[in-house]
């Protein structure tokens, strides 16, 4: 296993990161046995670091954390990141905060995290997209990352992040204002907008290359939907694919993929490897968040770390596919 950076925390991360999430869901719904080994695999390969949300399986994720990490000893412990999320209507952000990760820390049964994250989507106003929330929500008096600073200096968590996902004028503003430690950034094969400029009249989400944006500023970047909910990986559908870019479309995701499988096969290994080393590619990704549903997705996350970054001429395939929008544009 190979390390990065973690922006400007000191931290040195493994560049494939445990995602407890529901899509894969490994932690939420399989037996305990394959919990407890993917849990074993994940860190005796070196991954050190694994990633949840209070909303992942209502709870359940960090539920299964809590006991599963007391099965590791002190010396082997990740470290650990989840996410919260607030409904800024309802007044006392730093209420909501502090509620939600005494919540979330009563779940995974310990006394603090590494990282505490925004889980909802920023925007210029809210309800730009459901659930946003507003910039001045986010950066204001009494927002978002005063109260995440109180738990900081609590000693609730070390270091703070938030969701990019939302808005993209917004998501800059909050990594310029050097206030958050770490971003998780939406980037993979199909819409790479957010680690390199893309045709002026692209047809997904642009981004706006958020990953110089952060390196500029010192902000770690985790790397998160590197598979598109899985669509990258399989033709087989789960009904979780549910896109969180604003626009996102599973179909059009679909249409991407061949394009990409067509051109390239398996000569990069697995459609899932050659996904998780599209990120790898890029030096400015902290970790890239694996979610799996079965061990062997583990397996093919931990292989693809092993071969690397693609390949130049692989990625100038890739990026001359990116630079007609997949065809769109001739």
């Amino acid at each position: 296993m190979k390390y990065r950076p973690y922006g400007n925390t000191g931290l040195e991360i493994s560049e494939i990161v445990f995602g407890a999430g529901a899509v894969g869901g490994i932690v939420i719904d399989a037996d305990d046995d394959t919990r407890r080994a993917s849990i074993r695999i994940a860190l005796e390969r070196g991954i050190n670091w694994i990633d949840t949300a209070a909303s992942y399986g209502q709870g359940r994720s960090e539920e299964a954390l809590g006991w599963l990490l007391k099965e590791v000893s002190d010396d082997k412990q990740p470290y650990l990141s989840t996410k919260f999320s607030v409904d800024p209507t309802q007044g006392d952000i730093p209420g909501q905060i502090e509620r939600s990760m005494h919540e979330s820390l009563k779940r995974l049964d310990r006394d603090s995290v590494d990282v505490f994250q925004l889980h909802n989507r920023v925007s210029e106003e809210r309800g730009w997209f459901p659930g946003s929330v507003a910039l001045d929500d986010v950066l204001g008096t009494d927002g978002v990352a005063e109260g995440l600073e109180r738990l900081v200096d609590q000693g609730l968590t070390r270091f703070i992040g938030f969701t990019a996902t939302g808005e993209r004028s917004a998501l800059h503003k909050v990594i310029e204002s050097e206030r958050f430690h770490s971003a998780q950034v939406y980037y993979n094969l199909l819409n790479p907008s957010a680690g390199r400029a893309v045709p002026a009249d692209w047809s997904s989400y642009d981004f706006g290359n958020l990953i110089d944006k952060c390196a500029a500023h010192g902000v770690a970047v985790m790397n998160i939907r590197v598979l598109a909910a899985g669509v990258i990986a399989t033709d087989v559908r789960h009904g979780r694919e549910s896109p969180v870019a604003p626009g996102g479309d599973v179909a059009a995701d679909e249409a991407r993929t061949k394009l990409i499988v067509e051109a390239l096969g398996d000569s990069q290994g697995t459609r899932a490897q050659l996904a998780v080393r599209y990120a790898l590619s890029n030096p400015n990704v902290s970790g890239v968040l694996v979610g799996m549903a079965e061990l062997d997705h583990l397996e093919q996350a931990l292989g693809a770390q092993e071969l690397g970054p693609l390949p130049d001429d692989v990625l100038d395939a890739i990026h001359a596919l990116v630079a007609t929008d997949f065809g769109r544009l001739g």
